[in-house]
């Protein structure tokens, strides 16, 4: 796909890897529309940027708001050619996530990039196509230690990335999904000082397996996997290698993620 000229929406783009990714596709000569729950974050966040740009508050869990920020691009762009579900939470940790935890985590890690999928897709289909983007995670691939919620919804995250791309990919419905590790966004850094060990746990998990990318960097991942027609767009090049170790021998690959959690304790 090529992002010059095109007409995204993305979705938890108040600040992080959602700020970073409107950033560089204006950079890269795209018309954005910026959602986040937090309204205030979002206007500072949009006024910052260049180039064609707009913004709607809300709730990406709720089909009503979906519907109109679809309509503010069409009214304000034409249309729509990239969607990127990137919002996302980090809520529940242990065995003591409770159902609110799940229920969040579910709707907005998952369900919120299958309505939007429900909405696009069909009129991608009929009309020049489009390309369908999730900010899922390497604990999509991986997993999470500490979390459950957020292990099991970013691996269904991958989940549907992956089947819309066998059911439409070859009828003008492009996927990307995007998993790093560690990034250096208000996500993480909550995770360090967190009270509940199970949540540290996973801070510490993420913070040595690997380098901690700025946004930036994990955006220009996105993007470029994007133009290049990539599914996957893997930021940490490790991540690769640990998905096909993991393939190889679980048995062994569990045995060394235990050893890993030890490590950290």
């Amino acid at each position: 796909m090529n992002l010059e000229g095109s007409r995204a929406i993305v979705t938890g783009a108040a600040g992080g890897i959602g700020a970073a990714i409107a950033r560089r596709l204006t950079e890269r000569g795209a018309s954005v529309l910026l959602t986040d729950l937090d309204a205030d974050r979002l206007a500072s966040t949009t006024a910052d940027l260049d180039g064609n740009v707009i913004q709607l508050a809300g709730d990406v869990g709720d089909s009503a708001h979906l519907e109109a920020l679809i309509a503010a691009a069409d009214e304000s762009f034409g249309g729509v050619d990239l969607f990127v579900a990137n919002a996302g939470v980090f809520h529940g940790f242990g065995l003591d996530a409770d159902e609110q935890d799940w229920a969040t985590s579910w709707d907005v890690n998952v369900m919120a990039h299958v309505r939007a999928a429900r909405l696009l897709v069909p009129r991608w289909l009929e009309g020049d196509g489009g390309c369908f983007a999730v900010t899922a995670s390497a604990a999509g691939l991986l997993t999470q230690l500490g979390s459950p919620t957020y292990s099991t919804t970013k691996h269904a995250a991958v989940g549907f990335a992956e089947w819309l791309a066998a059911t439409y990919g070859d009828r003008g419905v492009q996927v990307a999904a995007l998993c790093p590790m560690g990034v250096r966004t208000q996500m993480i850094e909550a995770g360090e000082v967190h009270e509940d060990p199970d949540a540290r746990l996973g801070h510490a998990a993420v913070t040595t397996a690997g380098a901690t990318l700025t946004p930036e960097e994990v955006a220009d991942s996105l993007l470029d996997a994007i133009e290049a027609g990539r599914f996957l767009a893997l930021p940490h090049a490790s991540v690769a290698e640990m998905y096909a170790k993991k393939a190889a021998d679980p048995d062994q690959w569990l045995s060394g993620m235990q050893w890993f959690r030890n490590s950290l304790s």
